[in-house]
């Protein structure tokens, strides 16, 4: 009875030891390197976009609407004088500075009350 289970433990033992303890050389070898990896770790960092300070209604002197979506950063606003019209980018270069757009827009103001200029318009104050 024990010679064959001491056969079969030495040859368990002699199995185990013909496995290789080394790890093998990777399959994939990297023979094209990306072409651009030293100008992306060089690059500049990049600015995210800045999320959403408020969104608001404004009912401006003259009775009208705006609907207007206010930007952290106090650089960026977009106007709309229709819930689903075309939306006006304003921006400033620095915080604090009046937030313009072509055609002759200009916006000022907090997410309670705002001054703006429309195209074509004099001067109004909103509030929300």
């Amino acid at each position: 009875m024990k010679s064959p289970l001491l056969l079969s433990a030495t040859a368990a033992l002699l199995a185990l030891a013909a496995c290789n303890s080394k790890p093998a050389e990777p399959d994939v070898l990297d023979s094209n390197p990306d072409p651009m990896a030293t100008e992306l770790a060089n690059r500049a960092p990049v600015e995210l976009p800045p999320s959403i300070k408020a969104e608001k209604t404004f009912r401006c002197k003259d009775n009208s609407l705006l609907y207007v979506t206010l930007f952290n950063g106090d650089k960026l606003a977009f106007v709309k004088t229709t819930p689903t019209g075309t939306i006006n980018r304003l921006t400033a270069e620095t915080a604090g500075d009046p937030l313009t757009a072509e055609g002759g827009w200009s916006l000022t103001g907090t997410p309670s009350s705002i001054t703006v200029t429309q195209p074509g318009k004099p001067s109004q104050t909103c509030k929300s």
